[in-house]
């Protein structure tokens, strides 16, 4: 147990009663000796107060710090954690998410065998709100010029050696939907990332999770992001070498989100803009385009049922991916 690196998760939570006693429970019974677990909520109303003090007296040991007040949003809230974690390991996971079974024992292996990375990703399972498959994140072995191209990794797969995180400095709290992107590429910028290729964690998409319900303000911080870029003088020089690829990919990055926010109009004229900035970005995303074009002449919520029902499809039958299930305890 001893040279087994501390793994420190946080859980950052508002009013997501319905799923919090399963995130909690796929960070506390892992089968993984040294984890550290802190939880901060913002003040809930719903229930989740009682869901925390229910699972700290099980859990005491591995449950090390929580608290329930009023912050500045989901960015502070992980700040927070982060100023309490001691691991050597560090990740969050939000409170609609989860951890598949032996997450943490494959991510110790993975930074054991691989001294150089700061941070490391994996692919990442797409989930409903009763828990079936409906997709799986699949990703490769991106650097920082990837990421810079709004190359957007699965944030519940990702963990940071702590010396990463602290080179990098906390997450930027004027960003709140790609606030882990950006982290992220200032952590490629001082640090090698790598890529595990297999699934160690859910990601759940339900009507209030914030990439459904605020997509469209997704498109905005990208522009944000592509500005921050331009005039960051650690990142201006990476930016110049690939100007127009990365402006084309944060034009089909905001193009897609547009898309999922109804705003098919200007969707279709952010995948020109990607098409006239960097034809094989735009070309990679052909489909999203047909369908960004098709979804102005039919209804597009018909249109996403049809493209959903197919992801799922070939998630469920194609891939060997398995979720475990934490259920809600009877009690």
């Amino acid at each position: 147990m001893s040279d087994q690196p501390l793994v420190s998760i946080i859980t950052p939570s508002y009013n997501q009663a319905a799923y919090l006693d399963s995130c909690m429970r796929s960070v506390l019974e892992q089968n993984y000796a040294r984890v550290e677990y802190f939880v901060v909520d913002g003040d809930s109303t719903d229930g989740s107060v009682e869901i925390i003090e229910r699972l700290a007296d099980q859990y005491s040991k591995r449950l090390k710090w929580w608290i329930s007040e009023k912050d500045l949003g989901q960015a502070d809230a992980i700040n927070k954690g982060f100023r309490k974690a001691s691991g050597d390991i560090i990740a969050w996971l939000n409170s609609d998410d989860l951890y598949l079974e032996n997450a943490f024992q494959k991510i110790a292996d993975y930074f054991r065998e691989n001294p150089n990375i700061g941070l490391v990703f994996s692919d990442v399972i797409s989930i409903n709100a009763q828990n079936e498959i409906i997709n799986i994140m699949r990703y490769k072995q991106w650097g920082l010029k990837d990421l810079m191209a709004f190359n957007i990794i699965g944030q519940p797969g990702v963990f940071m050696r702590r010396s990463a995180l602290e080179a990098a400095g906390f997450l930027d709290t004027d960003y709140h939907m790609l606030l882990d992107h950006h982290l992220w590429l200032r952590i490629a910028l001082k640090f090698e990332i790598g890529y595990l290729n297999g699934c160690l964690a859910a990601a759940r998409f339900h009507p209030q999770a914030k990439n459904v319900a605020q997509a469209a303000l997704f498109s905005r911080e990208a522009y944000q992001l592509l500005e921050w870029m331009q005039i960051s003088p650690d990142m201006s020089r990476e930016f110049n070498k690939n100007k127009r690829m990365i402006t084309a990919g944060a034009h089909c990055f905001s193009a897609r989100y547009l898309l999922d926010a109804g705003m098919g109009k200007e969707a279709v004229k952010d995948y020109f803009l990607c098409l006239r900035n960097h034809p094989p970005t735009a070309l990679k995303t052909f489909h999203r385009l047909a369908y960004a074009l098709v979804s102005l002449v039919f209804p597009l919520e018909w249109l996403k049922k049809l493209f959903l029902g197919i992801k799922k499809t070939r998630a469920v039958y194609n891939d060997a991916c398995v979720i475990k299930e934490w259920w809600n305890d009877a009690e």
